[in-house]
């Protein structure tokens, strides 16, 4: 985990977003921690959303956000419309034959390709994105910073019915 309490509190603007989004992604391999398969893979709402789910779809979005928006390749995405028999929730859904070793593979490459454009691009770079709008680097780290929150709150909750775990950091 890159959690540092040393952080600086003084940070530059593109330090501070990339840090605040570093913490979100801890929390969120930090809600899987210590599960096994099953409960990963339990479906807690009526939507069927599950902690592995959750992971699959932080992985796609990064990719689609910081490397299909800024003209880098990604591998095949769950979901995307231009593969033959996806469906829009497959980003959220583990597949039968996945794993949850497979999933958070998945989500560490993403977050390293996300990681290699955020270091190579200016804050104000700008790209395409998947709805044709133009959109600036900053606008995107700011952008996932708030989705990766999002969907680490919904963890927490998950995380807390599976087995009582709360918070955003291991207690000691």
């Amino acid at each position: 985990m890159t959690q540092d309490p040393a952080l600086s509190r003084t940070p530059d603007e593109k330090t501070g977003l990339r840090s605040s989004l570093d913490r979100q992604r801890d929390v969120v391999l930090w809600k899987v921690e210590g599960l096994d398969d099953e409960q990963l893979r339990r479906r807690m709402t009526a939507s069927g959303t599950s902690l592995l789910g959750l992971v699959k779809h932080l992985a796609a979005v990064e990719y689609g956000w910081f490397c299909r928006t800024f003209g880098r390749e990604t591998e095949p995405l769950p979901g995307d419309p231009s593969v033959p028999g996806a469906t829009p929730d497959d980003d959220m859904r583990a597949a039968p034959g996945e794993t949850a070793a497979d999933i958070l593979a998945f989500h560490r490459r993403a977050r390293e390709s996300a990681d290699a454009v955020i270091a190579e691009l200016d804050l104000d770079a700008l790209g395409t994105s998947w709805n044709g709008r133009t959109v600036s680097l900053r606008w995107v780290l700011i952008h996932m910073i708030e989705e990766t929150a999002r969907h680490a709150g919904h963890m927490d909750i998950l995380r807390e019915l599976i087995d009582g775990s709360t918070g955003d950091y291991p207690r000691n």
